[in-house]
């Protein structure tokens, strides 16, 4: 346990919390409610993603869900994709994203995974990349068209600087 949280897999019974906070957390980057609401569907946490996917959150001692990371594997290709990745705002500078990195980090060496990508907002390229992650591209958005997103990748090479996490 850090600072008042811990982190645990994620529960079907956490779709409802997990599927608030990543609304909370997205609009906390200034978007309007025009944006969110065709954000809405991208955003709702499914079923799939807790039973399939590497799905962690950060929650309190008192409960409540204050992060959340999510990692889909392509095993026979050794990469994954940073689906899901969202902290509270009110717990933003916690190192609740630190954390849960942490545990992505383990479980994708656990998995032999050589590369993970992500498709980040705008306003967490900087996080991403003090997390390791280098931008090659753009993707389009799966929300809003004709808006692109940073594609990035982390390369997980034994040489990769992991151990800037805690930089």
């Amino acid at each position: 346990m850090a600072a008042g949280y811990f982190i645990r897999p994620a529960k079907l019974e956490d779709i409802g919390a997990l599927t608030d906070l990543c609304m909370r957390s997205k609009q906390s980057n200034g978007y309007d409610d025009d944006f969110m609401a065709q954000c809405a569907e991208e955003l709702r946490v499914r079923e799939s993603w807790v039973l399939e996917d590497d799905f962690w959150l950060a929650e309190t001692e008192g409960g409540k869900v204050v992060g959340c990371i999510r990692l889909s594997e392509d095993l026979s290709a050794g990469t994954g994709e940073l689906e899901t990745c969202f902290v509270d705002p009110h717990w933003q500078g916690a190192r609740i994203g630190r954390t849960l990195f942490g545990r992505l980090h383990e479980t994708a060496r656990r998995h032999g995974l050589k590369r993970i990508g992500l498709d980040a907002d705008p306003h967490a390229e900087a996080f991403y990349a003090r997390m390791g992650f280098t931008t090659v591209g753009r993707s389009p958005s799966g929300s809003i068209p004709g808006r692109s997103l940073p594609r990035m990748e982390l390369d997980l090479s034994p040489e990769d600087g992991m151990e800037r996490q805690d930089t």
